[in-house]
């Protein structure tokens, strides 16, 4: 299948799958979304949910794709002192050009090095990025997963249903609402009808929220 690197109308770039007419995020701005869906989100959660930062938060992302969701969310940790344990899901990791053709280190003054340390960390093995961030990187498909551990948040971050619509359905949504604890919450980009009626059946309490530049809504669910 043919990659190629695109700028989107932020100025950051990604990854677009051009067999597929599909990007790993919006062309109307892959930073400016990943910053709503999930950091903007996590926050809040947290200030309603985290009364220590010393309490580790365990999170699960569906989708390490070209790792700017982990990138910000490590940029969090630190700036909070929040401890996060960040557990990501990957079956075709991207390759050494992509990642060095990427520019969210950059654009987010990554300093630390943080972007290149989490690509260079080894996969299956709890790696520490720095003092309030671990990360694990799983390889494999969401199907045959087999969780280990409770979750309290989950950012899920697939391709969308339209090009796979078998990661958006209601055995799906019921694997990951089993690996979250009571009170969790899952953050999405998808908006969809049949989505939000997946999650229900599931078991999740689903609300719509204004989404990033260029998309009028989002999904979090949160788990009774």
């Amino acid at each position: 299948m043919e990659r190629r690197i695109i700028e989107t109308g932020d100025g950051s770039k990604t990854i677009q799958l051009v067999d597929w007419n599909e990007q790993y995020h919006s062309v109307h701005g892959a930073l400016q979304e990943a910053k709503h869906v999930f950091i903007k989100h996590l926050r809040e959660y947290l200030e309603v949910n985290w009364n220590d930062t010393s309490d580790v938060v365990h999170v699960f992302e569906m989708g390490f794709g070209t790792g700017l969701n982990a990138l910000l969310t490590a940029q969090f940790a630190k700036e909070t002192t929040q401890n996060i344990h960040y557990t990501t899901l990957e079956a075709y990791p991207i390759s050494k050009e992509e990642i060095e053709s990427l520019n969210y280190a950059s654009m987010v003054e990554d300093k630390e090095g943080i972007y290149n340390k989490q690509h260079e960390v080894e996969w299956e093995q709890d790696q520490k990025i720095h003092n309030h961030f671990t990360l694990l990187k799983r390889k494999g498909e969401l199907h045959s997963h087999l969780f280990d551990g409770a979750f309290d948040v989950v950012f899920y971050d697939a391709f969308g249903p339209r090009v796979q619509p078998d990661l958006w359905t209601i055995p799906i949504f019921e694997k990951v609402f089993s690996a979250m604890n009571k009170g969790g919450a899952l953050f999405t980009y998808c908006a969809k009808g049949e989505v939000r009626r997946n999650m229900i059946a599931a078991g999740f309490e689903v609300s719509r929220m204004p989404g990033p530049p260029g998309k009028r809504e989002m999904l979090v669910a949160k788990k009774p």
